[in-house]
């Protein structure tokens, strides 16, 4: 029978939120090929969500227009993101609670922290910008050219054809984070199929090595860079910001170490009766429960490692790497050229059916990017205010996927309405402005947490305390300089 466990910092476990019962840790299945990619997942979900903005639009107009040098920043964003995530899990894996009801723990208290992220939620991924971009996309492979001034309505019309087929996707599965797992998993095997075999059919090897150069010359920068460009390149080479935080509900959901005791947001159809628990539980320090612990990291090494990280790594070396080698240098990147660029280069130097499957490629880019964004951006707020208002648990026929699908109808008559303000590259800059500063804090907060709330056995490392206190300082001080230049630099 569960029991509340009060760890010996109580006071500041609890917050104003109850505190967590307990039970035994889960066994993981055993190690091995077929149940590694049976387990493992939410690195497909946020790998599928970070290839359409850092990896296939900053990416490309960054190095086109400051040259292969800067791609160091990408090699540390995603090295200091993976650790950042990595930490976020462990809160995860010992509660069963996303890292955010952990934050909602920490003193000013729950609903100070609650109204915090979510306005960073909103800030950060309010406009669904990327399905008029799955819109643009999906009109030129078909139409043969680029839209025009006088396609606005077929444009309108794809765009609210994208966002009703997102829906649908959320709508269907056992779980949402089921669907868009077996989602991602598809556009991630197309997308890089796609790319590894134009690349190595279009860029010569000693461009490969130059590319390849750059995500190692550290410390270069180059003169009159854009603050905010670089922020937002530095976010979004990883997942940026609320994604990073939201990959510990997916964790949750998905059933890794005590989430398989707490529940998950069931999708529409789901005939699930097990209600998301508000409250985590947590295991007692035994031998068993402890090797139960380092085999559920096994993995999270495997699915934080060597699915997103080297996936984020390897897909900005791929689209990076054929955009400069057909794009012109300084060409004006700052709006959905790229695919464009890319189809017409391949499809006059060797085949024309390229000009459909280089669009076709730049929609699953952007289609996945916002499949994922639109269920952050719910998932955030959903399990937000779910935590934090018990009256609201209260009331009669409530459950937490209602809550989910009320949210995300508010979120798409609201994205009919926004998704045209602006081109992409635009509100990806909005995206790295709120990504920054939500990176540098949560980290220091996940610091907090692990180190205060954890048992001793399960605290993490100094090195990894210190690489969190480095993203704190990473983050923080390229926000600082976007803020100065924005309001304080003479222009």
């Amino acid at each position: 029978m569960s029991h509340n466990i009060s760890p010996p910092d109580s006071s500041n476990v609890t917050g104003d939120l109850a505190p967590w019962g307990q039970e035994d840790l889960p066994a993981p299945p055993p190690f091995t090929i077929r149940n590694l990619f049976r387990t493992i997942g939410p690195g497909a979900i946020l790998l599928a969500g970070s290839i359409g903005g850092g990896e296939w639009l900053i990416g490309p107009t960054i190095t086109v227009k400051y040259g292969m040098s800067i791609l160091w920043i990408a090699t540390v964003a995603i090295a200091l993101q993976l650790l950042f995530n990595l930490e976020a899990i462990r809160y995860t894996l010992y509660t069963g609670e996303p890292i955010l009801v952990g934050i909602m723990r920490l003193r000013p208290g729950s609903k100070f922290w609650a109204g915090g992220y979510i306005f960073a939620a909103v800030a950060q991924l309010g406009v669904p910008a990327l399905a008029a971009g799955c819109a643009s996309v999906l009109f030129a492979t078909f139409a043969g050219r680029m839209a025009g001034d006088g396609d606005a309505t077929a444009l309108h019309l794809l765009t609210y054809l994208i966002i009703a087929i997102t829906v649908g996707i959320l709508l269907s599965g056992k779980t949402i984070e089921r669907m868009l797992e077996y989602f991602s998993w598809v556009m991630i095997a197309f997308i890089f199929s796609f790319l590894i075999a134009v690349n190595l059919l279009f860029v010569p090897f000693s461009h490969w090595l130059k590319t390849l150069t750059g995500f190692f010359q550290f410390g270069s920068l180059p003169a009159n860079l854009d603050p905010l460009l670089l922020a937002t390149f530095a976010a979004t080479a990883g997942s940026g910001g609320i994604g990073n935080l939201v990959i510990t509900n997916w964790y949750r959901d998905k059933g890794f170490g005590m989430g398989a005791k707490v529940g998950s947001i069931t999708s529409a159809f789901s005939h699930s009766e097990m209600q998301l628990s508000p409250v985590g539980k947590v295991f007692p320090i035994t031998e068993e429960n402890l090797t139960n612990w380092n085999s559920w990291w096994k993995y999270v090494s495997a699915d934080q490692v060597w699915l997103w990280g080297m996936g984020c790594l390897i897909g900005m070396f791929l689209n990076v790497n054929l955009a400069t080698a057909v794009i012109p240098e300084n060409t004006n990147m700052e709006h959905l050229a790229a695919g464009a660029f890319q189809a017409r280069y391949m499809a006059e130097q060797l085949w024309t059916g390229f000009w459909w499957l280089a669009l076709l490629n730049g929609f699953w880019v952007l289609m996945s990017t916002h499949l994922s964004n639109t269920d952050v951006l719910i998932r955030t707020v959903t399990d937000i205010v779910w935590v934090a208002s018990p009256h609201l648990r209260e009331r009669r026929k409530m459950s937490v996927s209602r809550l989910y699908y009320f949210f995300l109808a508010i979120a798409t008559i609201w994205g009919l309405l926004a998704v045209h303000w602006g081109h992409a590259i635009q509100l990806f800059k909005v995206l790295g402005a709120v990504a920054g500063p939500v990176l540098a804090i949560a980290a220091l907060q996940i610091l907090i947490i692990n180190t205060r709330l954890l048992p001793q056995q399960l605290k993490p490392p100094l090195w990894r305390r210190g690489a969190l206190i480095v993203c704190a300082i990473c983050y923080g001080s390229l926000s600082a300089a976007f803020i100065w230049d924005l309001f304080f630099s003479p222009k």
